[in-house]
């Protein structure tokens, strides 16, 4: 078989991408594993990490947090929604190295295949959602998780993550959360929100605000017990033991 030009570009940009999305898998994978990992269920079953059991919810994470959605842990049957952009390309990557199977699109490209692909293996995935997506605006829910939770008969499990120590690179409009070496990170997973099933798109405003306001109170608490870290042991037993 004759390639083109073109086409070779192609394969070996490719190739490069799928090499440099192991390698940084690889790293952070070994980044987590110097951190001490502080997972909090604010009720029962709702962690990634843990067995299927009855119920698959829908995880709504920060854009900026997700190195710690992909690596406190090992996901069990998972699916992530991520950009048909080069950035998602890396992304999916490194969600098919440790496991995850990734959906392209976003609200710009491909959004209405990637709501179809998601209703069709909601019944035997997990699916997270980088709810403020790869253009903005910062740490805003958009109203498209809503939607798939409403037409799935899916609960949303509202998600935070915070570092005590990170490096906060920026990178267009985010800036994505990457523990220090040997810090304390903290994943906490919010009681499950339920959605009215079958709404419309102009019907989910109101759903809309109380998941903003449940990811907003729980962004707080992480980043509160990132900083307070040294009481956080009390905390965490308080919170456990309520």
């Amino acid at each position: 078989m004759i390639c083109s030009g073109t086409d070779a570009v192609k394969i070996r940009n490719r190739f490069l991408i799928s090499l440099a999305a192991r390698l940084i898998a690889a790293l952070s994978r070994l980044l987590f594993w110097t951190c001490k990992v502080v997972v909090i269920e604010k009720a029962p079953g709702v962690s990634p990490y843990q067995p299927v059991e009855d119920e698959r919810y829908l995880y709504c994470n920060w854009h900026d947090g997700i190195l710690g959605a992909i690596f406190c842990g090992d996901v069990k049957a998972m699916a992530a929604l991520t950009s048909r952009h080069t950035d998602g390309e890396y992304v999916a990557d490194i969600m098919r190295v440790v496991g995850i199977h990734p959906v392209r699109g976003s609200s710009s490209r491909g959004g209405a295949t990637a709501v179809k692909t998601m209703l069709e293996i909601a019944t035997d995935y997990r699916i997270t959602i980088a709810t403020d997506g790869p253009r903005g605006p910062r740490r805003v829910v958009k109203s498209g998780i809503l939607f798939l939770a409403s037409h799935s008969n899916r609960k949303i499990v509202p998600v935070a993550f915070a570092a005590k120590k990170a490096w906060r690179p920026w990178a267009k409009w985010t800036n994505l959360v990457i523990p220090k070496p040997f810090t304390t990170v903290f994943a906490i997973g919010g009681e499950p929100v339920s959605v009215p099933q079958g709404l419309a798109r102009n019907e989910l405003e109101p759903y809309r605000v109380k998941l903003q306001q449940r990811m907003d109170e729980l962004t707080r608490e992480a980043d509160l017990l990132a900083e307070y870290d040294s009481s956080s042991n009390e905390t965490i037993q308080k919170q456990n033991a309520a």
